[in-house]
């Protein structure tokens, strides 16, 4: 793509710029600032109405006493059971088991500060589940 055919489609970044790479006059690819391009903007939207949807999903079964507060965590940093056993180092199967209300309840002070860590969030705040009108960016209800 040459230099002046980069997209300036605006969307996510609200005005902010990314770079991309594009053949400037002299042939040599050259850092170029954009806006967006609309195709990457709408399938970026697309996968944020997918997360807010799967979002929303934990926090009614959190609500409905089928789920910990765990799930929310890791639903809404983009983490499944795997990703999140190899960050706190513990087996896939005790994470799961963490999922459930009443494992969760039970969890030792420093099993908790390990989810905390990952998460970024106090061992208080991990056990705090926002309200579903608190979260959704893209789904109405």
């Amino acid at each position: 793509m040459k230099k002046e055919d980069v997209p300036q489609d605006v969307g996510l970044n609200k005005g902010m710029k990314e770079i991309v790479y594009a053949v400037d006059e002299n042939g040599r690819y050259a850092q170029v600032p954009s806006l967006g391009w609309e195709p990457k903007n709408i399938a970026n939207d697309q996968a944020w109405e997918v997360i807010d949807e799967g979002i929303i999903s934990e926090i009614e079964l959190i609500r409905a006493g089928k789920r910990s507060p765990l799930a929310y965590h890791m639903v809404k940093n983009l983490m499944d059971i795997g990703l999140l056993a190899s960050y706190v180092r513990l087996p896939r199967w005790r994470v799961k088991r963490h999922l459930k209300p009443a494992a969760f309840k039970r969890l030792r002070p420093e099993i908790l500060e390990q989810y905390a860590d990952v998460f970024g969030i106090s061992t208080i705040e991990i056990h705090e589940v926002p309200d579903i009108s608190e979260t959704a960016k893209f789904c109405e209800d």
